[in-house]
């Protein structure tokens, strides 16, 4: 098991992304909107723009830093 920090102290497990998108799609505002009707969405951007949605096993995770950031971070630790 390994954590990657999202941005602003923010941690989330490795092993439970699926995927990460960016925020600007069409599909990703419809997954977030479904996920806020669901109560399944934990938005981690404090309050800044959102631009990526990690999708995980059971929950949506909002995050101001971009995939690749993320990406880059979870390859370095492995």
């Amino acid at each position: 098991m390994s954590f990657i920090n999202i941005g602003f102290g923010n941690i989330i497990n490795t092993d439970k992304i699926v995927t990460m998108i960016t925020s600007d799609s069409a599909p990703a505002k419809r997954i977030v909107a479904q996920a806020k009707e669901n109560s399944t969405i934990v938005d981690a951007t404090q309050g800044r723009r959102t631009r990526c949605v990690i999708i995980c096993d059971n929950k949506v995770v909002l995050s101001a830093l971009m995939p690749d950031t993320i990406a880059s971070r979870i390859s370095d630790i492995q």
